[in-house]
């Protein structure tokens, strides 16, 4: 997850007052993508179990650093 500006290739949805701009290649791949807001930051789950040696690494929270 990146601040981004968003391109012609990039789906853009707007979600109570937060811009969220996801690549479409990826998120035909990876849909649906969740965020949940917590005290300290956000948590992001997608449709893509990188537990079974899909390279995803986080920073304490579990997909919050999807690749594709």
């Amino acid at each position: 997850m990146a601040l981004d500006e968003p391109k012609d290739t990039d789906d853009v949805f707007e979600i109570q007052g937060h811009t969220y701009v996801v690549d479409k290649s990826f998120m035909e791949k990876v849909q649906p993508i969740k965020v949940d807001f917590q005290q300290y930051g956000f948590k992001v789950d997608c449709a893509v179990d990188f537990s079974a040696g899909g390279g995803c690494s986080s920073c304490g929270t579990t997909g919050s650093c999807c690749s594709s």
